[in-house]
């Protein structure tokens, strides 16, 4: 009885309370039979997610695009390849540059200095097609290099052409430059210790030869110019002193300076004797007659004097010089002209023997030389190849190629 009036009262209650509306666009789930899942049908359990088609195929294609190339330049690496050691031999250029002949004279002096494009020039020189056929006709380097049978990535081959071995070469020979000091540094690297070692000193032999030539073509030059220099001021000297001989002989004199001095002390007398011969007529005419003899006598002399002065003066060049162009002031300052230029003419030669003289003794010193500060080494062990630095380089490098193929691939079956 009690069950039946809950019930009625349950039943009213639903009859006054309203009922919620849906939400819209709200629809009951549908389950895979195909029947519409209400408020009390439970979720369907999660399936297990399972390896498909495409994963062991993405699975293959690590193995065989990452794995197994990995493991076979592991096994390159360790098993086939061979050691290589390093010989080592650094040195640097000096040059010693002294001061000419002007500036010893002079009293100036400079420093020695070292071109930096010298080591620019090394550098290149190293690096060269000319060395490197140089060094092969000297050692053999296809054969040194093609030694290890088996070693095809690491070696070459015993045939290979000169460019090949150009190439082959930069790989097994490294430069190392510091512009600061100037300091060059060769890596070498060989099969056999010991012709890492005869690689590098033939390398360093070469270079210092090349470094000498380019030292003699320098010398070659500064004794060529010097030299040239010493003809013209030769033959500068020779017109200078071709000049005064023919000015002597053209004017009869040897040195007009001297004769000027003995044509000055002439006239010093002369005028001496005048001012005498005055004196005395003076005195005459204060005491006889103007017919007398003595009067007469001294003012002839007097006459004779002042002629005679005139004569010395004008070879002096004290009258017209216009009048008489060879007055002997004229050829004094015309002889002193060829003098200077003489003179001038005997220094210049002078110096520029002394710059030949010097450039002489420069050519028979080693001004530019190469030093070395490290002897070519010889190794006791292998340095390379640098095994697990490249196998890590080469799996890494395929599994960054295997992967952008893998997204790829994703990215173009999404869009189907």
């Amino acid at each position: 009885m009690t069950q039946i009036t809950n019930r009625t009262s349950f039943d009213k209650a639903q009859q006054i309370l309203p009922i919620a509306p849906k939400p819209l666009g709200a629809h009951p789930a549908i389950l895979s039979n195909g029947r519409q899942m209400g408020h009390d049908t439970p979720m369907p359990p999660v399936q297990k997610s399972r390896l498909k088609g495409r994963h062991y195929l993405v699975l293959f294609s690590l193995f065989l695009a990452v794995i197994a190339p990995s493991f076979g330049a592991g096994y390159y690496l360790w098993a086939v390849a061979a050691d290589q050691f390093v010989s080592r031999v650094g040195f640097t250029v000096r040059q010693e540059d002294t001061s000419s002949a002007i500036d010893l004279l002079g009293g100036l002096t400079s420093l020695s200095a070292t071109s930096s494009s010298d080591n620019d020039i090394l550098h290149e020189f190293i690096h060269s097609q000319k060395l490197v056929s140089d060094v092969d006709q000297a050692l053999d380097l296809k054969q040194l290099w093609s030694r290890p049978q088996n070693d095809v990535i690491f070696s070459i081959q015993s045939d290979a052409a000169i460019e090949q071995l150009g190439l082959y070469w930069n790989r097994m020979v490294r430069i190392s430059t510091s512009r600061s000091s100037g300091l060059i540094e060769v890596e070498v690297r060989a099969f056999d210790p010991v012709d890492a070692k005869r690689i590098a000193e033939t390398v360093f032999d070469m270079s210092s030869r090349m470094i000498n030539a380019l030292s003699s073509i320098a010398q070659e030059d500064a004794v060529r110019h010097s030299r040239d220099e010493l003809e013209a001021a030769l033959e500068r000297l020779r017109e200078a002193r071709a000049q005064v001989t023919a000015f002597r002989n053209q004017h009869q004199l040897v040195n007009p300076a001297l004769d000027l001095k003995t044509q000055s002390g002439l006239m010093g007398a002369l005028q001496v004797q005048q001012a005498e011969t005055v004196i005395e007529i003076d005195l005459l005419r204060d005491t006889v007659r103007e017919t007398d003899p003595r009067l007469e006598t001294a003012k002839k002399k007097l006459g004779a004097i002042q002629a005679r002065l005139d004569v010395e003066r004008q070879k002096l060049g004290m009258g017209n010089a216009e009048q008489d162009p060879a007055a002997f002031a004229s050829i004094v300052g015309e002889y002193e002209r060829l003098v200077v230029d003489r003179e001038f003419a005997e220094r210049t030669y002078v110096t520029a023997l002394a710059e030949f003289d010097a450039a002489k003794a420069e050519a028979r010193r080693q001004s530019r030389y190469l030093a070395a500060y490290m002897q070519p080494t010889q190794a006791e062990t292998p340095e390379y190849p640098r095994r697990l630095m490249q196998w890590l380089f080469v799996t890494l490098f395929l599994f960054l190629v295997w992967s952008i193929a893998v997204l790829i691939g994703y990215s173009i079956k999404d869009r189907r």
